[in-house]
């Protein structure tokens, strides 16, 4: 496999410096927690390895009330794992793979580093970013392995009807590949909440976190949930390859979480609900932004009508370098520059209106 470093990598906030960004707009996740604001403790444990599978109380409480079992439940080193396990264990470069676009960029990078034969669905802003089941049906070959999907979406925040769900598990089904769902912002919805993907057929992944939904992308927990035993196997082989077992402070962190996640979640949803209506206000007054209103998750993916003063190369400087303000441009997800992924859930709330307002300004500055 070649690797390549990705562009929202590279210019991730961690690599240009926290210090300099005083609005940040650029996340994915709800605010970063700490152990005070969880009101954790760490006890004393025993820093032994891990249940390879993850502890058993975790996995019980991901799978919770859907139908699933905890030996359903892999627990890996965050979702980006898990799609890299899903990735490498399943995809060579004879095979055949089908994804959504624009997407977070493990979803595409690792598949393309196989080398494997890959066709984009490329969701269009006129179609509300949803997916064209038909298209997706067309596209699948006889050597089509995996057919790759996100929802709620990355970085639009859109949600597909649990009708679309429910005809791509059978499409998929019938012919005969398998359908990975990432399911990173599930647990953040306005509206109604789609089931465990995986719960659906024994040939649907579901992959999801505690980055996103519960903004503790520092403990690097995520999983994959499949009903397939023999592909459970084999994951858990990857696994084991990899890391052998998951951190027990990890585990332990995400599994005091998850036990509250009914109350944590209530919070969240309605901190988000409030964001969301800040944004949907901004970008119905500025009338150079346009947008897919999200359905879910705490990311939008805003157009501007027209190419700002002095382009957008130049917007983006400007907005950075004059303003502080940083958001993730539309070349991060393979798209034109005249899209930018607002994340409304990390910053403050004054951070958000003071970041969306220097957004405004910064598209209209010709100083």
């Amino acid at each position: 496999m070649k690797y390549a470093r990705m562009p929202i990598e590279i210019e991730s906030p961690e690599e240009y410096g926290y210090d300099k960004i005083k609005n940040n707009l650029s996340e994915s996740s709800i605010t970063d927690q700490s152990l005070e604001s969880l009101d954790l403790q760490i006890p004393n444990l025993t820093l032994v390895y891990n249940e390879h599978r993850g502890s058993t109380e975790l996995r019980k409480l991901i799978a919770g009330d859907s139908g699933l079992d905890k030996d359903d439940v892999l627990i890996t080193t965050g979702a980006a794992s898990a799609l890299f396990i899903i990735s490498t264990s399943q995809l060579t470069a004879k095979d055949h793979l089908v994804v959504v676009r624009p997407n977070y960029a493990t979803n595409l990078e690792t598949p393309k580093a196989i080398g494997c034969g890959i066709t984009y669905v490329d969701l269009q802003f006129e179609s509300g970013f949803q997916p064209d089941i038909s298209f997706i049906e067309a596209a699948i070959q006889p050597n089509t392995k995996l057919v790759s999907v996100t929802c709620p979406h990355n970085p639009t925040g859109t949600v597909m009807s649990r009708a679309t769900l429910d005809r791509l598990v059978a499409i998929t089904k019938e012919k005969n590949c398998l359908l990975l769902v990432d399911e990173t912002y599930r647990d953040v919805h306005y509206g109604t909440q789609l089931p465990i993907a995986a719960s659906l057929g024994d040939h649907v992944l579901s992959v999801s976190s505690m980055s996103k939904s519960f903004g503790i992308p520092g403990i690097r927990l995520g999983w994959v949930i499949t009903q397939n035993k023999t592909l459970q196997e084999t994951f858990l082989a990857a696994k084991e390859q990899i890391n052998i077992s998951g951190s027990v402070i990890d585990e332990w962190i995400a599994e005091q979480v998850l036990a509250r996640r009914t109350s944590i979640l209530a919070a969240t949803h309605e901190e988000m609900k409030i964001r969301l209506q800040m944004v949907a206000l901004w970008i119905e007054k500025d009338n150079m932004l346009e947008w897919t209103k999200p359905q879910g998750g705490v990311v939008c993916f805003p157009r501007m009508k027209k190419d700002p003063v002095g382009g957008t190369a130049a917007f983006y400087e400007r907005l950075l370098k004059k303003y502080h303000t940083y958001v993730g441009p539309g070349h991060w997800f393979e798209m034109s520059d005249t899209y930018f992924r607002v994340g409304f859930g990390w910053p403050t709330r004054a951070e958000l209106q003071a970041g969306m307002e220097a957004i405004s300004q910064a598209l209209r500055d010709d100083s």
